[in-house]
């Protein structure tokens, strides 16, 4: 009984032994990645905005029901959100160009109004790496513009030159449906095609950025619209928020062909938070079961719970009220929410990494990025929102991630690509 109850004590030390010794590690671990997550500088590069969020009465100086708005981003140290001028596609004439080309106009005025008028002092618009580094030294959020689609373009060329001087510095040809410009990864669904990769007018479109130094975009487009992008562009390309499609076969994502252009052009992949494009399987059986909770809560509540795309097409006004009335149906389903958690969880910020990992072996550190797609579907538990930032830092830390390497990844390799295409612009400027 006594050589009994000496094991036991042994076994118990022992175990608090390697206790303390792993909450100690854990403790240095969480205190390397919180330095090094506040001296680089991170950057998101795709976060959809609502031009409803952009008034003197409601706006990203509040913690609204957004993923990302300034406390959110200072909550994380979050130094630089992309805000993106998204336009769905619609029909392909003058009418269609019209509405798209308004669209855009109002999402470039919201976000001139929060940098110019409602917060100057906390948050700045760039345009180039030297004024990303510079409003960071000052203190001070960043943000930056993408345009996703460029179906407001319609068919005047000089359109893009204005978004430029908007602020533009990305831009890709189309989104989800062909465009007049390129088609669409979406064509895949069907084998549909409108150009069989670029237009016309979408390979004039790449010569244009390429002189005024916008960075194409190609998380969208077809493969072979991709393909030849990296042919016609004398500039480096990014994926602004595209995953690994070995690990999880979605149009959505890069394949190894595609991604080893990227690496033979110079440009970056950034690679994106959105959890059906991270694990489509795991994504699918977890929400399926979440939405089929909100749904009940929904039909006790008389609020319909609308499929993404139904969402989209709402108009402005309208999906703010949607939002609202979401948002009540998601806090009373709290409870039956954690209950499923422990049951059958969703993606989170580890599968998201295993991307990472993957891009980086087969590409290189140099190639690779972080983006997350917030307000526009994106997030993984762990990274919902931007206040949650920096748990994918101390992932990066526990792989074993150096300080050098987590700031390419965070950002310095997005902002040398967009140093490389201003001085690829400035060469066709000179010829």
């Amino acid at each position: 009984m006594k050589f009994t109850s000496i094991l036991l004590i042994s076994i118990i030390s022992i175990n608090s032994f390697y206790s303390q010794n792993k909450n100690k590690e854990q403790s240095e671990m969480w205190k390397k990645a919180k330095a090094i997550h506040e001296k680089v500088i991170t950057i998101d590069t795709h976060n959809d905005i609502n031009i409803n969020n952009f008034t003197a009465n409601r706006n990203y100086t509040q913690d609204l029901n957004t993923q990302v708005n300034l406390p959110k981003m200072m909550d994380g140290c979050l130094d630089v959100a992309w805000f993106i001028v998204y336009t769905g596609q619609g029909e392909l004439n003058e009418a269609g160009y019209a509405a798209a080309y308004k669209n855009a106009i109002s999402k470039f005025e919201a976000i001139h109004r929060l940098t110019e008028e409602i917060a100057p002092d906390k948050i700045g618009l760039a345009t180039s790496s030297t004024e990303v580094r510079k409003l960071v030294n000052e203190g001070k959020l960043v943000a930056m513009i993408g345009v996703e689609n460029a179906y407001p373009i319609g068919e005047d060329l000089k359109n893009i030159e204005k978004f430029y001087n908007l602020g533009a510095r990305y831009m890709s040809l189309s989104h989800n449906g062909h465009s007049l410009f390129s088609d669409s990864n979406t064509g895949e669904a069907d084998a549909i095609w409108l150009h069989n990769g670029l237009s016309e007018l979408g390979k004039q479109a790449v010569a244009e950025m390429n002189r005024l130094g916008i960075m194409i975009d190609v998380s969208h487009p077809s493969k072979e619209a991709i393909k030849q992008m990296f042919q016609l562009s004398k500039a480096p390309l990014i994926a602004s928020h595209s995953s690994a499609r070995t690990l999880c076969d979605h149009s959505r994502n890069l394949d190894d062909e595609l991604l080893s252009l990227f690496k033979e052009h110079g440009g970056v992949v950034q690679t994106v938070a959105f959890s059906a494009y991270v694990n489509t399987n795991k994504h699918n059986a977890y929400y399926a079961a979440v939405n089929e909770i909100y749904k009940t809560e929904g039909e006790k509540a008389g609020f319909e719970v609308l499929s993404r795309d139904s969402i989209r097409n709402l108009e402005e006004n309208e999906r703010a009220i949607y939002d609202e009335n979401y948002q009540k149906i998601v806090s009373s389903s709290t409870g039956k929410i954690n209950e499923l958690r422990k049951k059958s969880g969703p993606v989170n910020v580890a599968d998201y990494v295993d991307h990472i990992d993957y891009l980086v072996e087969k590409i290189g550190i140099d190639h690779v990025g972080i983006s997350s797609d917030f307000d526009g579907g994106g997030g993984v538990e762990g990274w919902q929102d931007a206040s949650e930032t920096f748990n994918v830092t101390l992932e990066l830390v526990k792989r074993g991630y150096t300080e050098d390497e987590i700031a390419k990844l965070w950002g310095e390799n997005l902002l040398r690509v967009l140093d490389e295409v201003e001085a690829v612009a400035k060469k066709v400027q000179k010829s």
